[in-house]
């Protein structure tokens, strides 16, 4: 049996092929994901031991405790302590650190990778003996000397199109400050090689910026020669005050550094994954129509082994045997695979600006065995189905006929079982409609109505093959008797165009509904900022503990085409258990920039102890207007009664609870200041204005000054990374459906050898065969995208109810555009797909044809 399943794989070599380069796909994602995963880990792991290198033990303050007032810029590291830790038995050398954020500008004058404010460093240039800062070498130019100077590190100089002499803005946490560029360096902080900056500052300067003068943040210990750097750690401890400072191991220290960088970046897998996913489970369907062809094409070999002896087992044993053999050459190609799209991501990620550290391949034994497990796991499982269906079949029953027909009891069967999947699933995503949020209760709900849903069709699929391909033969009709051979070749076999159509079928569902919920989700964001923001400008910080301060609140007040500035303050409500943003406006200007709509009490009843709630947030907390609420801002340690002013809709310029601003500011993330500033404009939006209002704040690259466009965009984040993956399954779709098109064709044409040899021999010519070939792969495809565009939208429509529970301004709109292109990507499919087998078709000499079999 062994050697018949051996001589069956090499005699399909060509079908076979295609069926490996389906499952191929999904365990090259795979296997490529963890080997990129593995490799990038190590090369985190090597980058922060190189850029702790040299470094035993690293003294750092410690958090001050819960409800204590003490300074996040703590005093405790200063030259007295530094003197003091040099004095340690076995120090060799002590370097003090001043580190903290600051962004930049720049050539242009835009922000400079602000994307990732951890990674977003500043730093002191701490000379040694020599003259040299050994953790920053000099590439180019000299050290900062001054308080007007700074050095970048390569990679940022290269990302801003910064050179040694350009005047470079920079900020930390206040006013912008204009500084030379003097010296270029390299660096191995991985937080900084993961996409992130650095600037670097004289001693002095950065001591002042991120510490206060004569502190530090931070102090790096190198060990004597043959001491241990946990015992040094141990002394160094014994010298530190006991609640300020701690000292930590090299080490660990990079130890920890590398782990945290690795869980930040830890997203880029997540994509590959999914793209696995949906490989892997449209190609198994590829093996399960391979598989369920093929066995239907040796229905007479099978008898004839039964009939010499072959029992029911061996039968399935030789079937899972080759599938086995199958899925070890597609578990092999799909590796070697992986390793290319392991070396190209990296490459990939830089290009959208997320550095990754440079670093070898490694190759574990985790993606090793995914591979093998996933490949040879789909295959062996995919076909086994087929396999129990061969073993089934009598002897004198197989060597009758090559394939029988289904029953209808069966037919039947198929019948109710899919139409009781259909109202299970339909019924699930219906019933969903009237949800009012998108919790992950209902999102798993809605998931699991459309997983059924898929199953139904799946399922289905034979039983409505003939009245859809029948509807759209009109269309082939027009083309004459090869239109209508087309058509009747497609319905010749039902389950066999239904398990065709079915890779094609789920991508599409997968795409469309997609494109819906992402066209539907970009206008909702569109309407719900145009309906809640009355001003034509809003400028924000990057991060929360960032503020504007007074000054620039009046600049902007002040610049020209202004008709108003409403300052903003922003802090956290603490209330029934719930974190929530709470806004702190002046009553008289938050009117007309944040068009509130209130549903009962009034923003003029603002007030110390007097909030406001959004609906959501009310309904939540079970308060109306009037009504009491215990609850917390910001940092307050005890939590105060407030009287509920007034209930508005949703509002995301507002959040989700509005008080005076005095009050929140008193409380907001930098006490004092202010997080947003809603600006109107006599004239609206113009380029011209937006430039005035970043020269009013100082082109200070710790604010955004946003449009109501660029808001969109921002808020729509999501949906860009939702329309990546659309197109990417439904490139993958596109893929393994032609390849089951072609492996479906080409065991079509075989099979019907001596029929293309009686119709070449009454006169039909080369050119008509491979025109009927074609259109009949256009039929499938385009019962396939029927199907799939039906269950992708209902489901689409279904999923969308959840949203328009969390976005009042959600309501479904179908991108027609990109529906059309699918029907046409799917047409184009069939066309392609069906060049090989229609050529092959066409070769065929009419004599031999009919002289076949």
């Amino acid at each position: 049996m062994f050697r018949t399943s051996l001589r069956n794989v090499f005699a399909h070599k060509a079908r076979l092929a295609m069926t490996v380069l389906a499952i191929c796909l999904g365990v090259a994602f795979v296997s490529g994901t963890l080997v990129f995963a593995d490799s990038s880990a190590a090369a985190y792991r090597a980058a922060a031991t190189q850029n702790f290198a040299g470094i035993a033990v690293s003294v750092t303050p410690k958090d001050p405790p819960p409800g204590t007032a003490v300074d996040q810029r703590s005093p405790a590291l200063d030259d007295a302590l530094v003197r003091k830790v040099a004095r340690v038995p076995g120090v060799a050398a002590v370097r003090p650190t001043a580190d903290g954020s600051a962004v930049l500008n720049a050539a242009d004058g835009t922000p400079l990778r602000t994307g990732k404010a951890w990674a977003n460093l500043g730093a002191a240039y701490v000379p040694g003996t020599d003259g040299k800062d050994s953790r920053y070498p000099l590439l180019d130019g000299r050290a900062p000397r001054g308080s007007g100077e700074l050095a970048l590190d390569r990679g940022t100089a290269a990302a801003g199109h910064l050179r040694p002499g350009d005047l470079v803005t920079v900020a930390t946490d206040g006013p912008v400050m204009k500084k030379r560029l003097v010296g270029i360096v390299s660096t191995k902080d991985t937080r900084v090689t993961a996409g992130g900056t650095l600037a670097l500052f004289d001693k002095a300067g950065a001591q002042r910026l991120f510490a206060s003068p004569g502190h530090y943040t931070g102090i790096d210990v190198s060990a004597a020669a043959g001491t241990d750097p946990f015992e040094l750690s141990r002394r160094i401890e014994a010298v530190l005050p006991a609640d300020r400072a701690e000292a930590i191991t090299g080490s660990a220290q990079a130890a920890q550094q590398a782990t945290n960088i690795d869980t930040m970046t830890r997203g880029y897998e997540k994509m590959p994954m999914i793209f696995a996913g949906v490989s892997l489970f449209i190609g198994s369907f590829l093996v399960v129509n391979t598989f369920t062809m093929l066995v239907s094409r040796r229905i007479r070999e099978i008898a004839l082994l039964r009939a010499i002896g072959a029992g029911r087992r061996q039968v399935v044993r030789s079937l899972l045997l080759e599938a086995l053999l199958i899925g070890l050459a597609a578990s092999a190609a799909g590796f070697l695979l992986g390793l290319g799209i392991a070396a190209v991501l990296p490459d990939v990620l830089g290009a959208g600006g997320d550095t990754l550290p440079d670093g070898p391949l490694v190759i574990g034994a985790r993606p090793v065995l995914a591979a093998l497990g996933v490949g040879v796991g789909v295959t062996v499982l995919a076909a086994w189905l087929p396999s129990r269906k061969a073993a089934k079949v009598a002897p004198v029953e197989a060597m009758r006929v090559a394939e029988q027909p289904p029953s209808a009891a069966r037919s039947r069967r198929r019948g109710v079982l899919g139409l009781a999947l259909l109202a299970l699933g339909a019924g699930l995503l219906i019933s969903l409609t009237g949800a009012e949020d998108a919790s992950e209760e209902n999102l798993q709900s809605a998931l699991l109505g459309c997983a059924v849903l898929v199953a139904a069709l799946i399922v289905l699929a034979p039983l409505l093959a003939a009245p859809v391909i029948r509807l759209s033969g009109r269309l082939t009709g027009r083309f004459g008797v090869i239109g209508h051979l087309a058509r009747e070749n497609a319905l010749r076999d039902p389950r066999r165009t239904a398990a065709t159509a079915a890779t094609l079928m789920i991508s599409t569902a997968l795409v469309a509904g997609l494109a819906v919920i992402g066209n539907s989700t970009g206008q909702a964001l569109d309407r719900q900022t145009a309906a809640g923001l009355g001003a034509d400008y809003v400028i924000g910080t990057r991060t929360p503990t960032t503020g504007i301060d007074q000054a620039a609140v009046r600049r902007v007040a002040d610049t020209p085409g202004v008709r108003s500035a409403a300052a903003v303050s922003d802090s956290t409500l603490f209330a029934g258990g719930r974190v929530q943003e709470i806004s702190g406006v002046d009553p008289q200007d938050a009117d007309a920039t944040m068009k509130l709509d209130f549903v009962s009490g009034s923003l003029k009843n603002l007030g110390p102890g007097r909030i406001a709630l959004s609906a959501t947030l009310a309904r939540e907390l079970g308060v109306s207007a009037g009504g009491k609420l215990t609850a917390s801002m910001g940092r307050a340690q005890k939590a105060g009664p407030y009287t509920v002013a007034g209930i508005y809709r949703d509002n995301p310029t507002a959040h989700d609870a509005l008080g005076a601003r005095g009050e929140v500011q008193h409380h907001s993330y930098k006490p004092g200041s202010v997080q947003r500033i809603l600006v109107r404009t006599e004239d609206g939006a113009t380029a011209r204005t937006q430039e005035q209002l970043r020269s009013a704040v100082g082109n200070s690259p710790l604010l955004k000054v946003q449009d109501r466009e660029e808001l969109v965009r921002e808020a729509a984040g999501a949906v860009g990374n939702l329309l990546t993956l659309m197109y990417g399954l439904l490139a993958i779709g596109v893929v393994i459906s032609a390849l089951g098109i072609v492996n479906t064709l080409a065991i079509s044409v075989a099979e019907r050898t001596r029929e293309i040899g009686v119709l070449r021999a009454i006169g039909m010519g080369r050119s008509a065969i491979r025109r009927m070939i074609r259109l009949e792969a256009v039929t499938v495809a385009a019962f396939g995208t029927l199907l799939g565009l039906a269950g992708g939208v209902f489901g689409a429509w279904a999923v969308g109810a959840l949203a328009n529970g969390a976005m009042e301004q959600y309501a479904l709109s179908l991108p027609w555009g990109t529906l059309v292109l699918v029907c046409l990507a799917s047409l184009a499919i069939g066309t392609l797909a069906a060049a090989l087998p229609a050529r092959r078709a066409a070769a065929l000499s009419p004599l031999e044809a009919v002289s076949e079999g």
